[in-house]
């Protein structure tokens, strides 16, 4: 366990970033894997508004999710259905292709409060099967040099020897 990390943490002493984007994305959360010395999984707590989900419809091609309601309602989109869930349900989100793409939107009137656990794969890809974008990126320490992540569109796909000294 890191130096700084702790055994026991609870999430009324954590500082939740409140944030909005646009009508439908609101949320207040805080990731704490790392302050646990949790190095290959991640966690997150998250709070989101009434008729508001906290991302975009999306699925991992590495990572595993699984979801926790703690308080509230809502709706669970995933791949193409949609599943009520209520406080004390478990959402898996497997790692695959669209058919496991997810969304958890809060059609209730209370506040919807879940806790977020990931894998964390050191390269993951990530597509939104609302919007046709893709997310590349790398996980690695905010301290380590390297990291990489890009979100692109798939149209204009490029040969692989595009661009290469005498290709």
């Amino acid at each position: 366990m890191a130096a700084e990390s702790k055994a026991v943490i609870n999430i009324a002493d954590l500082k939740l970033d409140h944030w909005k984007q646009g009508e439908f994305y609101q949320g207040a959360d805080v990731s704490f894997g790392a302050l646990l010395g949790l190095s290959g999984l991640g966690v997150s707590y998250n709070e989101v508004p009434s008729g508001k989900s906290s991302c975009p419809f999306h699925n991992h091609h590495v990572e595993d999710e699984l979801f926790y309601v703690i308080a509230g309602t809502g709706e669970y989109r995933f791949g193409s259905e949609r599943h009520p869930v209520q406080a004390g349900d478990v959402l898996g989100a497997p790692a695959g292709g669209p058919e496991t793409a997810h969304q958890l939107i809060n059609t209730g009137i209370a506040t919807l409060v879940y806790l977020g656990i990931s894998t964390m794969a050191k390269t993951e890809i990530v597509e939104y099967p609302d919007s046709g974008k893709f997310l590349a990126k790398t996980n690695r320490d905010a301290t380590e040099t390297g990291r990489f992540r890009h979100i692109g569109r798939t149209e204009g796909d490029l040969d692989y020897w595009d661009g290469e000294p005498g290709a």
